[in-house]
């Protein structure tokens, strides 16, 4: 099950336990997925900013959630297969303010083309260590402890075009009417989770037919 906003708090991530995932992301002839049962098709689609002929796949999580941090090898070995007419990108939630420097995080590696190298180093900070990385200056401690150029670090997480992006990703949650994280967005038009399709490791089932949902001429 993903985190629902009423559980976001930095003391709730730090005790609930992760298990939302049996360890396999190959699955043997699942049920057809059922609009309400599975997934949720959006009464007004929300933006999209793939390129064209793309299909946008977007997964909505917060570096405290352990659910996300738990759902990240499943959703590696996913994207190892991606079809070649899907655009993915990850977009960081912001349910309170205090989710804002994880956000500008995230941004600042998109930014400085080292989400590859650090994402999964992030989570390993915050579950592994303990280390919250829940503020400004604990954030820039730790990006220093990697040795990023701090100058240049520091300049493009106070940068316009982080912040935009901040706003951006808070209006696209809410498009999607995100409630809880880790979760699915497809094709601007779909919506799921953990808690609609009764896991992760499902609701990656349910992007996949989606996903073929939206190649469909419409």
């Amino acid at each position: 099950m993903p985190m629902r906003r009423r559980q976001f708090t930095l003391q709730a991530a730090a005790v609930l336990a992760p298990a939302l995932l049996g360890g396999s992301v190959a699955w043997a002839q699942p049920a057809r997925p059922r609009e309400g049962k599975d997934y949720l098709v959006l009464g007004k689609p929300a933006p999209v900013d793939a390129p064209a002929g793309k299909i946008e796949v977007i997964e909505f999580f917060w570096y405290s959630c352990p659910h996300c941090n738990a759902f990240e090898p499943a959703l590696e070995a996913w994207l190892k297969n991606l079809p070649k007419d899907v655009s993915f990108k990850r977009v960081p939630v912001a349910f309170r303010d205090d989710f804002a420097p994880q956000q500008r995080l995230f941004y600042t590696l998109e930014a400085m083309n080292k989400v590859d190298e650090y994402h999964r180093k992030v989570f390993q900070a915050v579950h592994g260590e303990r280390q919250p990385l829940n503020t400004d200056d604990a954030i820039l401690a730790w990006a220093a402890k990697q040795g990023f150029d701090m100058a240049k670090f520091t300049e493009t997480y106070r940068s316009f075009t982080v912040a935009s992006k901040l706003r951006k990703a808070v209006q696209l949650q809410d498009a999607y009417r995100v409630e809880g994280v880790p979760a699915l967005g497809i094709a601007g038009l779909y919506y799921t989770d953990g808690s609609i399709s009764g896991s992760m490791e499902r609701a990656l089932q349910v992007t996949d037919h989606l996903i073929a949902e939206a190649r469909k001429p419409r």
